[in-house]
């Protein structure tokens, strides 16, 4: 559990960063570290903090010894998706308000009215064939999400309702807005330049429209980005710095803005993201008993979270960000009780 302190990795986020020998240099304590790190471990599971990388003001904190493990990160693929639609509002190509049937007319009988706002946010009502529950996995299942089926509520934006089959069905749209597949889309406007390599990371593929392969956008049946902990935690900067990247503006800070703020209504009449959902990223809202989702820590903290334990923890207070991927959901679900508890241990003598 002792802080990174090799040398080879001193540029990872700004060229000119040293990676820190003692957490004290960056304004945290090494006893509050040790604490913190201990606590995860403990409710962790199999894989504990082998995976996990801690950044702060862009300097490598703690990095696990796994941290370089390619894996599927299920549902942070969502995050992925909604960022090519902020690509494609930042060129001019497509808006929020854009309503989907626009751009695949199939959608048109079953809803007339769904904007691609709903489906960034989990509240269009969409279901797709084959969304029938498979055992306990009741939201959105389908394997042929593409093909519409009777709306899960009308109007869209009424309620939550957390789908993949909504997020695949985004993808398909942009996808064909995009004329490209999503993947090279988001590594030629934003991967090569935060230093990933064509091979740091893949997405899988969901189907094709138009001849083009379109990549899962949600996240599910193994359609899903796969990449290490290090390198996520390079996207997690990225948003932390409100899409700045050492002098170039890759994505605009209204996007990074919109995307990890709070764009699911308290007061709509179910849902669990009500107040606490972004558009693919979970914030620091407050929910409808009135608890932030994260209690004890800011406003402003916001994550990307998938399943088997896999997040991207955003603390803008403290310039900081938390990568924590696994395969152990079968062991423990972590839920956002233990990251709250974690922050308030890391934060002990914060400066």
């Amino acid at each position: 559990m002792t802080p990174i302190n090799d040398k080879a990795d001193h540029d990872m986020y700004n060229g000119s960063a040293e990676v820190c020998s003692k957490p004290e240099s960056l304004g945290l304590s090494s006893v509050a570290l040790e604490e913190a790190l201990q606590y995860l471990s403990r409710n962790s599971g199999k894989n504990g903090i082998d995976q996990l990388v801690i950044t702060r003001y862009g300097q490598l904190v703690f990095k696990g010894k796994e941290a370089n493990v390619k894996h599927g990160v299920w549902s942070i693929t969502k995050t992925f998706t909604t960022t090519a639609l902020g690509l494609l509002i930042d060129e001019g190509r497509v808006r929020l308000d854009t309503l989907a049937a626009d751009v695949v007319p199939e959608l048109a009988a079953y809803y007339p009215t769904m904007r691609l706002r709903h489906l960034a946010s989990m509240t269009s009502g969409y279901r797709a064939e084959g969304d029938e529950p498979i055992g306990t996995y009741r939201h959105g299942p389908s394997r042929t999400p593409f093909i519409p089926a009777t709306p899960l509520f009308t109007p869209p934006g009424s309620r939550f309702a957390y789908w993949d089959s909504a997020l695949n069905e985004l993808g398909l749209i942009l996808t064909r807005i995009a004329g490209e597949p999503l993947r090279d889309l988001i590594q030629r406007r934003i991967g090569a330049a935060i230093g990933w390599q064509e091979t740091d990371w893949t997405w899988g593929v969901m189907g094709e429209i138009d001849g083009i392969p379109v990549n899962g956008g949600a996240g599910n049946h193994d359609r899903h980005v796969i990449i290490s902990a290090e390198a996520l935690a390079r996207w997690g900067q990225l948003f932390l710095m409100k899409g700045h990247w050492q002098g170039t503006q890759l994505i605009s800070e209204a996007w990074v803005n919109a995307a990890t703020s709070v764009q699911v209504p308290v007061n709509l009449l179910s849902g669990e993201g009500r107040g606490v959902y972004g558009f693919g990223w979970w914030v620091n809202g407050r929910q409808p008993n009135g608890e932030r989702y994260w209690p004890n820590q800011a406003a402003s903290v916001f994550a990307a979270r998938g399943y088997n334990n896999n997040i991207c923890l955003v603390v803008p207070e403290w310039h900081m960000v938390i990568v924590r991927m696994g395969v152990d959901a079968a062991d423990v679900i972590m839920e956002a009780k233990v990251y709250d508890r974690f922050l308030q241990l890391l934060g002990q003598k914060i400066a």
